[in-house]
């Protein structure tokens, strides 16, 4: 029995010489355990520290807990001084305040002083009950228990957690933050002290009541504390001059769309977040200021993320412009919404062509219409180039060469990739994506745009995003070669370009350093601006919640002027801080009109970025040469190639889609002379295309005249006439690139496309009338 008393500490011994028999406390602690269940407020914390967000704990009270760490030196001396001075020497009662409370009790002959220790009003404060004798005793009883269970920093925590402040305000946290705006270990002693004053008369000492009153409550115990000699005479006299207020500041949260999103899905009563204040603050008034300015058009709400480039930490988090906006839904989160991308996906298409050695900064690719499978792209134009640079496509943000790189580098591979990097609806959508992907044919959130960019900021390193502290642990992974990156970011950092549907942009006023890009959904839903430098990562969405479409409503002009306006705010001095070229990157002369190393025939040239060993190396094929008769009038083939009296000529080298475009276009172009008419060669490539038309397709026709469908293909360069058969019988005779319409019958129909070189191809349909 010894030693186990002397392993229970002082508590047990105080107990020892309390009750004459240590075993019977015992039982009772068995036989009434003390079940100690307090419901916080849960907070949501900034990256100093500082509270953002407060929500009521389950029973309706602003109970913020208090840390050990913010219980300062100050604040205990003050509370242990007022409440209980022998707090760390008794067992939880205090038997000389107990005899001389009893004594005083008995010679008055009514209460007139109580013994209670800062244990016990922790049981009452956890299980009120009626002041009287026997529940004084029970009281006496649940103290011993607590002293036996916790330890004394624990139980004077709990006792800061609890004491009321009035209202439904309890705890020192709270009332330091409500009431003074101030975490424990800010409040100066002045401020503690009026705390410490307040639990013993909340009647006439309430919050916006008499000043005086209170100035003259607090001073009387900072006397008190003068003459003990607890704090320096300074320290006393500096808190007696400062104004003894007491007044309920309105609580503002910050970042009240990621509080509520980390309330529902992050353990804990105290959230650790990495959003910084500053910087938030500056983010949520240019927000809800540009919003207010978007409302004139119809256009209601905004959402920013601003992203920590070098930590992948979320600094600063707007969700809507104005939460509390209940007009237009404020209290959607516009961050985590899904949404149509537009045209923000393409760096990342290209950036993949750059890994795979398939596409180079200076590439050249076509810009043509194109069908593939039913699905027919065009460019928010409605107009095409012909031919444009990787670069021009990329800046210019034209779709064709985008589903053309798509389809290049395959729709898999881009599936594959985009799941990799947390696209959740993709990766749940996968098997019903196609082509359209690129333009915008999937949802993707806000945030997960902007960690996208945010790999393009980190060399291709990709990170998902920090929200909490318990995010740290997630784990980057490379996206793209730090090479395919930094070429993606050199073209989007060029200032002068042409903004889907938003004009030229690059005269913007303190255009800020950095790379973007924009996008525009289908139906002008949603304007997206997503931008980086080697500091930061912002992503821009501007749109309506309830999904009304606005014809002024693009990337460029709603979305960036907002995305400029953040960067200058946060990181308007970042410009010299830029990327440098990454090892594995080289430069090499191109010819302009293929991007690829210069032929013999090649007259200009251009410097190219390339990655060695990776980047295709075919030297540049745009002409080709043609053996042509002396007088010019025609072209010979290898079987038919005389051999005196011809000469050799280069032409352009172009494919059946493009002579089709400029055909139809009637854009001049260099043909090469009509094929010898004498050859006997029976040509076997290059048959012609039916583009107009799918094999196996359904077509309903209206009833009645003007039933028609459109005939139309891609030949060869050397096809100079075109042939068309309708169920096998000889239907027109077209030029290449000639559109051709006919009335088609009901039923299953066959149509046979020819050239003049015999090459051939078909299709077969079915048409209903309706």
């Amino acid at each position: 029995m010894k030693n186990f008393l002397h392993g229970r500490g002082h508590a047990f011994r105080w107990m020892a010489w309390l009750l004459p028999f240590p075993v019977l406390f015992l039982i009772l602690n068995a036989l009434f355990p003390f079940h100690i269940s307090i419901s916080y407020s849960r907070i949501v914390l900034a990256g100093d520290g500082t509270v953002i967000q407060a929500f009521l704990s389950a029973d309706e009270k602003w109970r913020i807990p208090v840390t050990l760490n913010e219980i300062s030196p100050e604040l205990k001396k003050a509370i242990l001084f007022k409440e209980d001075k022998y707090f760390y020497f008794h067992p939880g009662i205090n038997p000389v305040s107990v005899m001389r409370a009893a004594w005083n009790n008995i010679r008055s002959g009514r209460r007139t002083s109580g013994a209670s220790t800062i244990t016990m009003q922790v049981v009452r404060l956890l299980n009120p009950r009626k002041r009287t004798y026997p529940g004084k005793i029970i009281e006496m009883f649940r103290a011993l228990q607590m002293e036996w269970k916790f330890s004394k920093d624990e139980i004077l925590r709990m006792y800061l957690n609890l004491v009321p402040y009035g209202g439904n305000i309890e705890g020192i946290t709270s009332a330091g933050i409500l009431y003074f705006g101030r975490l424990p270990d800010q409040l100066s002693l002045s401020q503690v002290t009026t705390l410490s004053v307040i639990p013993n008369r909340p009647g006439s000492l309430r919050p916006g009541g008499n000043r005086e009153t209170l100035k003259i409550a607090r001073n009387r115990w900072l006397m008190k504390m003068q003459e003990d000699q607890i704090f320096p005479d300074q320290e006393i006299a500096d808190a007696m001059a400062e104004p003894a207020t007491l007044t309920r500041i309105p609580f503002v949260p910050i970042a009240p769309h990621l509080s509520v999103r980390l309330k529902e899905n992050r353990p804990g009563n105290s959230i650790q977040t990495f959003i910084n204040p500053v910087l938030q603050k500056k983010t949520a008034n240019l927000a809800a200021n540009y919003c207010k300015r978007l409302q004139v058009s119809g256009i209601s709400n905004v959402s920013v993320i601003v992203v920590d480039n070098r930590t992948h930490r979320v600094v600063a988090y707007e969700g809507s412009g104005d939460f509390n906006d209940s007009e237009h839904e404020g209290q959607v989160d516009g961050v985590r919404a899904v949404r149509s991308p537009g045209s923000t996906l393409k760096p990342l298409v290209y950036g993949i062509a750059f890994d795979k050695g398939l596409l180079t900064p200076k590439s050249i690719l076509e810009d043509v219409p194109v069908n593939y499978d039913g699905y027919s792209p065009e460019n928010y134009d409605s107009r095409f180039t012909g031919t444009v640079s990787v670069e021009s496509a990329l800046m210019n943000s034209r779709n064709i060469p985008a589903v053309n790189t798509l389809k290049l580098i395959g729709l898999e591979c881009m599936k594959e990739n985009m799941g990799e990097a947390g696209f959740e609806q993709v990766l749940h959508t996968k098997s019903d994506l196609g082509l359209s992907l690129i333009l915008g044919g999937c949802g993707v959130r806000l945030e997960e745009l902007t960690a996208l960019y945010g790999a393009f900021a980190n060399m291709g390193e990709y990170y998902p995003l920090q929200f909490t502290v318990s995010d740290t642990l997630k784990k980057g992974f490379r996206l793209l070669s730090a090479p395919a990156a930094y070429m993606v970011t050199d073209i989007l950092a060029r200032p002068v370009r042409q903004e889907a549907g938003g004009g030229v942009r690059g005269d913007v006023a303190h255009l800020p350093k950095i790379a973007w890009k924009t996008g525009t959904s289908y139906g002008r839903r949603d304007a997206w601006s997503i931008g980086y430098n080697r500091n930061y990562t912002i992503g821009v969405w501007v749109g309506n919640f309830h999904g009304q479409g606005i014809p002024e409503l693009t990337g460029a002009e709603k979305a960036s002027p907002l995305l400029f306006e953040l960067f200058n705010a946060i990181d308007r001095d970042a410009r010299s801080d830029w990327f440098t070229v990454p090892d594995g990157l080289d430069f090499r002369l191109v010819c302009p009109l293929s991007g690829m190393p210069p032929g013999d025939f090649c007259n200009n040239t251009v410097l190219d970025f390339f990655i060695p060993g990776v980047s295709r190396n075919t030297t540049c094929s745009h002409l080709t040469e043609v053996a042509v008769s002396a007088d010019g009038r025609h072209s010979y083939c290898t079987a038919c190639i005389p051999s005196s009296g011809y000469k050799r000529e280069w032409f352009p080298n172009l494919s059946p889609e493009l002579i089709s475009f400029y055909e139809s276009e009637h854009i001049p172009w260099e043909k090469r002379p009509p094929h010898n008419p004498f050859c006997s060669r029976i040509f076997t490539s290059g048959n012609p295309e039916i583009i107009s038309l799918l094999n196996g397709k359904t077509y309903l026709v209206e009833k009645g005249e003007g039933r028609e469908l459109m005939l139309s293909c891609n030949s060869a360069g050397n096809a100079e006439k075109i042939y068309w058969y309708i169920n096998d019988r000889f239907f027109k005779q077209a030029e290449p690139g000639e559109q051709v319409f006919f009335s088609p019958d009901p039923g299953k129909v066959k149509i046979s496309c020819s050239d003049d070189k015999g090459r051939n191809s078909d299709i077969t349909i079915h048409v209903q009338l309706f």
